[in-house]
């Protein structure tokens, strides 16, 4: 027994050392990092999927509201305006901004049997090739018009139907991007307005793949593009404008597509 305890070799247990400085700081770094990683990967999906959800199911209700009104009491069927001919129109209109109202510090005259103010939708926009019905309102401001997921509509350009240029500006991404694909429409492809009053069916005429953010003849009452001046038209007529930005996830140009009332 004795030679046995004398042949065992004895164990040293060391103490265990807590991490150095530069562990320490690597670590810190390393949380900090995923940190900013997690964070940036919720607003990304805020921005990308969210804000989308929000945008599409207001704007859905705001359909379903009007049409439910419409349907119910529905208004009398105003036939549009014959189209003169007459010496071409001025062109001069209000800088478009899809994002955002012309400048604030400029009040553009405003016809009156239009809304005079950013808010509420009054008419509906449907795109069929696009599988696309968003509801549309007067202003073009981010808060109350575009970030809802609605079509604006430009301060002092024409009335659906009417004689002049009913233009409007749609996110093209975020916020229900409404217009996120009207590049892919085409000559031909029809769209139709529906107010309290009527339905009107446009024809895509002409697209400008880009211009200039500034290029305020793009929605002037007869359109046509002040930096590139072989898109547009020379006579008046009743024309629907979609503006928005290009290339995607940018605002540095725009992208327009004009068409032309048929019925």
């Amino acid at each position: 027994m004795r030679a046995r305890v004398r042949d065992r070799v004895p164990v040293v247990v060391q103490a265990r050392r807590g991490r150095g400085p530069a562990a320490r700081l690597l670590w810190g770094c390393a949380e900090t990092f995923v940190t900013c990683g997690v964070l940036v990967l919720l607003l990304v999906v805020h921005q990308l999927w969210w804000t989308n959800e929000q945008a599409r199911a207001e704007a859905g209700r705001q359909v379903r509201n009007l049409e439910r009104a419409w349907d119910s009491s529905p208004g009398p069927t105003a036939a549009p305006e014959p189209v003169p001919r007459p010496a071409p129109a001025s062109t001069t209109a209000p800088t478009p901004a899809p994002t955002g109202p012309p400048d604030p510090t400029v009040a553009p005259a405003v016809p009156a049997d239009e809304p005079s103010a950013d808010g509420p939708a009054y008419a509906v926009l449907r795109i069929p090739r696009l599988g696309l019905t968003v509801p549309v309102a007067a202003g073009v401001s981010r808060r109350s018009v575009l970030d809802r997921g609605f079509a604006g509509h430009y301060p002092g350009t024409a009335q659906p139907g009417r004689t002049g240029n009913f233009a409007l500006a749609g996110h093209r991404n975020t916020h229900g991007e409404p217009f996120r694909h009207i590049n892919r429409l085409r000559p031909g492809d029809t769209l139709t307005v529906r107010t309290r009053e009527a339905t009107f069916t446009y024809r895509v005429d002409r697209v400008l793949p880009e211009t200039s953010a500034r290029d305020s003849g793009v929605i002037a009452p007869v359109p046509r593009s002040l930096y590139k001046p072989s898109y547009g038209y020379d006579e008046p007529g009743a024309y629907l404008t979609l503006t928005t930005c290009t290339p995607e996830f940018t605002s540095r140009y725009r992208l327009v597509v004009w068409a032309k009332l048929v019925a």
